[in-house]
């Protein structure tokens, strides 16, 4: 069972945002919601920390299986944060950047 769960964790989802009229949110990729209120949602993808700012914000859908998030209410901003997105290269990477 814990080579299952091993299995799904290296497996990379595609990672996609799609935005319809600014009022709703499609999210593919997403491992976890950190945290969420009518403001704010962070949203931790293998492409970083996506925050979602805005009001009236509520999760109308979210899979853990498939890693689909779906998001309504006015958004405002979409910001990622680079911790955790090794774009270059990993550690070594980093060293030589």
């Amino acid at each position: 069972m814990a080579n299952a769960t091993a299995d799904k964790k290296a497996i990379k989802m595609p990672h996609n945002v799609i935005m319809e009229n600014r009022e709703k949110l499609n999210i593919s990729g997403v491992n976890d919601v950190d945290s969420f209120d009518e403001q704010s949602v962070v949203i931790f993808t293998d492409m970083g920390e996506l925050t979602v700012k805005g009001s009236g914000l509520q999760i109308q859908k979210f899979s853990v299986d498939t890693g689909e998030l779906t998001v309504s209410g006015r958004v405002y901003l979409l910001s990622y944060s680079e911790d955790g997105y090794e774009k270059s290269g990993g550690f070594f990477g980093k060293l030589f950047r």
